[in-house]
């Protein structure tokens, strides 16, 4: 149940709903308690004088032979009729007898030969408590309080409905009525509950619609969001409903555009540093050429080689960045086992354990990058490479194994640094150009994840950490934003023989 608060809008908002309508039902049960209880008392009140003063003029209008049978026959589940013809009793002794016939079953009546069956009387405990209170004396009732114009006696029986009425007859007898209503439930009847109970359904249906009209665009948002994080160029969100609900998704709106603007103007911006630096570079290798000393001129042709080769890389990794690959579902255990075939085709020691299928939705060229810089990392750094990828209870990890000598801990951390090496002899075909980590953690990161590095007992262990997809993103847009798509559109104006491939940008 609390895991449900917790996740669930909706529930929270029937549950408020609910508990809005308990608070207003118990206000107007403790306001109007005390008038109902009133109100019935007074209509019981005004029942046992109409039909007392009506059963005194039917009696004095018949033989005394008959007035038994009218009695029997005026009896009901709550009330009792008698004569008393030695006076009237004090009020304590009258109101012992009126209890006492109130608590004696209707006896069967026959009509004409046929019998016919009492009248079944609901069963009523006597409150001796509740009359604890009430007066102990008859209180005289003037002709002008009730209907006939002759005084009469009264007296309560409890603080319930419970009451006695004494009228004296033309010959002299007292007729005798007791009244007492079955004690009742209190509020909550069966019919106060089922009311209730569909005022509950009710407005819990009201609540579920209400709390969807609200869950769905907020759903809609965390979806956006999560897509947005990791590199997704997503379609605008709907700008309609409530007030609120419309500047949240125009805000949204608002930070994607400034957010792609924003990398937009940082590619283009590196790309044209790249390219620009190719102009100068290519003047001073043929300066140097023209340089006497040989072990100089060797020194500076090695120094403007290395910078080119950054800048190469660099300059293809702004391309492959403008490119915006789309988003789609792959087998991702397929894609990385595909990647270990290629390389050990190529001679290389790389071992890869076969797992569960993985649907996975994201651009698969980039992962394929991401996973190869770290696979060739570990062969080169650490003679082999052991592939795995792992499906666990909220993500999706691919593990990179070797057998190499691992890195200091402070290290850990700057090895993601660009153009960072370990290896200081700055050897291209020992060290590269340091690129190969920073790309790979940029582009899962634009997944989503990130990259871990972590020493074993015997080497390093890289560890991609991809978030597990609940629910698929939204469609993404398969063109490239504007800003980007001038980038890579003046990138292959360049030439590809001037720009390093992605395979020899990635060390």
């Amino acid at each position: 149940m609390m895991g449900l608060w917790k996740r669930s809008l909706a529930a929270r908002f029937i549950c408020f709903t609910l508990l809005s309508l308990v608070l207003s039902q118990a206000i107007v049960f403790f306001i109007s308690w005390d008038e109902h209880g009133q109100a019935i008392r007074k209509a019981a009140k005004g029942e046992i004088f109409s039909r007392s003063a009506s059963l005194a003029r039917v009696l004095e209008a018949t033989p005394p032979s008959l007035q038994t049978d009218i009695l029997n026959a005026s009896n009901t589940s709550s009330a009792r009729y008698w004569i008393s013809t030695n006076g009237l009793k004090d009020a304590s002794a009258w109101r012992e007898e009126a209890w006492e016939r109130l608590a004696q079953p209707l006896p069967r009546m026959s009509f004409a030969g046929h019998s016919v069956p009492a009248e079944v009387r609901p069963d009523f405990a006597r409150n001796t408590a509740s009359s604890s209170g009430v007066s102990s004396q008859w209180v005289d009732l003037r002709p002008e309080a009730w209907p006939l114009s002759r005084p009469a006696k009264f007296l309560y029986l409890d603080d319930a409905t419970g009451m006695g009425l004494a009228v004296q007859l033309a010959n002299g007898a007292w007729l005798n009525t007791a009244f007492a209503k079955p004690a009742q439930d209190g509020f909550w009847t069966s019919k106060s509950t089922l009311a209730l109970g569909l005022s509950a359904l009710s407005l819990s249906i009201i609540a579920v619609f209400a709390a969807r009209g609200i869950a769905q665009p907020l759903r809609r948002l965390a979806v956006a969001a999560e897509a947005l994080g990791r590199g997704q160029e997503i379609v605008p969100l709907p700008e309609t409903g409530p007030d609120d609900i419309r500047r949240t998704a125009e805000a949204f709106n608002r930070m994607q555009a400034r957010l792609h603007r924003f990398v937009d103007d940082r590619t283009r911006m590196l790309a044209a540093i790249g390219h620009d630096l190719r102009t100068p570079l290519t003047s001073l290798r043929l300066r140097a050429e023209f340089v006497p000393d040989g072990d100089v001129r060797e020194k500076m042709l090695s120094t403007i080689s290395e910078i080119q080769t950054m800048t190469e890389a660099t300059l293809a990794f702004a391309r492959e960045d403008a490119t915006a690959e789309s988003t789609r579902t792959v087998d991702l255990s397929a894609l990385v086992e595909s990647l270990c075939d290629d390389l050990a085709e190529l001679g290389y020691d790389i071992s890869f354990s076969e797992g569960q299928k993985i649907s996975y939705s994201c651009r698969p060229d980039a992962l394929r990058r991401a996973c190869r810089n770290l696979v060739e990392n570990a062969i080169r750094y650490g003679e082999r490479a052991r592939v795995s990828v792992e499906r666990q209870a909220d993500s999706v990890e691919i593990t990179v194994s070797d057998d190499g000598p691992g890195i200091p801990d402070s290290a850990k951390e700057q090895v993601f640094t660009p153009f960072f090496r370990m290896e200081n002899s700055r050897n291209r075909e020992t060290g590269g150009v340091g690129l190969g980590l920073s790309i790979a953690r940029t582009i899962v990161r634009h997944h989503g994840g990130d990259i871990v590095l972590s020493n074993k007992q015997k080497g390093l262990q890289a560890t991609i950490s991809l978030p597990a997809l609940d629910g698929g993103p939204p469609p993404p847009i398969s063109r490239p934003v504007a800003g980007a798509r001038d980038v890579a559109s003046a990138l292959e104006k360049a030439g590809p023989s001037s720009v390093a491939t992605p395979t020899a940008a990635t060390h």
